[in-house]
Parts: structure tokens; C-alpha cells; sequence
């Protein structure tokens, strides 16, 4: 059964384990033909073509590739370069291979109206994720939680989020839009936490309707 929980002001609703880094499908830099995540495609609807995205710890690309055919310029990055070579062809992506948990953040200065995250956990960028955010943009976060382990890896609690974690880090800063922890069955058996949240711009968060 799924808990929900909504933040004031915008009510809505087979390598070692390495942090960060899932064997849970679909992986980083396992990703391949994947469909997007349901969580993904909820809050996609309502992005413009043109919008800025960033598409953080991307594998092979379903996000990169679902907000592209939406017409927006896609920035997706990711420390497997393979997952550079299954998008080069895919028309308003550019990629970038870098290491995000041992280098610099390769987008210091930069902004973007969209910036995801799924099945990827190094808690040093959050707030450098919620710097990337233009004003009014939108991070959208969807990654393992405590009590995963009974189903697979990663089961080191280390790169499990805790109960309330996302909404306690981002909701600070966000203005979230909706939020749920919970067990979903597809495309596996998984416990996870999942957050929508906008960098208030002036009025933005009082909009209701802007992201739906």
C-alpha cells in the first residue's frame, strides 16, 4: 500500500555494489530498450518542447530518449561510456561520460527546467541538483528505499534512500509537488521513494495547475 504525502505550499499529488549503482533493472548503463518509468511519464506530459532537461546517471538512455521525442534538449550524462554510444544517434541529446561520484559536476552555472533521476543514489549532489534547477524547473527522483534488500541489490543500506529522505531533503528548498514511498512490481519487485518537486519562481508554487 502506498503512502502519500504532500508538502506545503503545493499540495498535489554483476559487479560489486558500488555506490549509487543498482543491479535492479533497469541499471545504470543497463537501461537499453527499457520503457520509461511510470513516475517519469507522469510528470513528462506536462514539459514543453524546447524545455532544457538533465538527465543525471542516464544508462542507455530511456529518459534522454522520452524527453527528446518531446522536442526538448536533452543533456544526459552518465560514467559508462557505452550509454554515450547508444544515444549519438538519437537527435537532441548530447552526452557527456563523466564520473559524478569521483569528479567535478560538469554543469556548474547551468540550469534546466527539468532535471531526473532514477535508480541512482550519491547524496553529495543533492544540492547540486537543486542548483541546476532554473526557476520554476522541475526535479523529478524515483530510487530504491530501506526494505529493498529483501528483494535484490543494492541492499547495502549506505545506498538505500531512508523513509522520508527525499522529502526531507528536497522539500526544504522545493516546493513539492507529489511524493510516495512504497512496493511497485514492475518491471521487478522494488521498495521505493519517488519525488516531484519545482523551484518556486515568484508565484509558481501558488499555480496548481502548471504541472499537470
Amino acid at each position: 500500500m502506498w503512502l502519500r504525502r504532500r508538502a506545503k505550499p503545493a499540495p498535489a499529488a554483476n559487479a560489486d555494489e558500488r555506490p549509487g549503482e543498482s543491479e535492479e533493472p533497469p541499471a545504470r548503463g543497463r537501461q537499453g530498450t527499457e520503457e520509461a518509468s511510470p513516475w517519469v511519464l507522469r510528470f513528462a506530459a506536462s514539459v514543453p518542447p524546447g524545455a532544457r532537461v538533465l538527465d543525471v546517471a542516464c544508462g542507455r538512455g530511456r529518459h534522454a530518449r522520452l524527453f527528446a521525442a518531446q522536442g526538448c534538449a536533452v543533456d544526459a550524462v552518465d560514467i559508462d561510456a557505452e550509454a554515450g554510444a547508444s544515444l549519438a544517434e538519437v537527435q537532441g541529446v548530447r552526452f557527456l561520460c563523466a564520473d559524478l561520484e569521483g569528479g567535478p559536476w560538469p554543469y556548474g552555472g547551468r540550469r534546466f527546467d527539468v532535471v531526473v533521476v532514477t535508480n541512482y543514489l550519491h547524496r553529495p549532489l543533492y544540492p547540486l541538483l537543486c542548483d541546476a534547477l532554473a526557476p520554476g524547473g522541475m526535479l523529478i527522483y524515483e530510487t530504491f528505499m530501506s526494505g529493498h534488500e529483501r528483494f535484490g541489490r543494492p541492499a547495502n543500506p549506505d545506498f538505500l534512500l531512508r523513509p522520508r529522505e527525499l522529502l526531507d531533503v528536497f522539500g526544504a528548498v522545493l516546493a513539492v509537488l507529489a511524493f510516495e514511498e512504497g512496493v511497485v512490481s514492475l518491471p521487478r519487485p522494488a521498495r521505493v521513494s519517488r519525488l516531484c518537486a519545482v523551484r518556486a519562481a515568484g508565484d509558481a508554487h501558488l499555480r496548481l495547475d502548471a504541472h499537470r
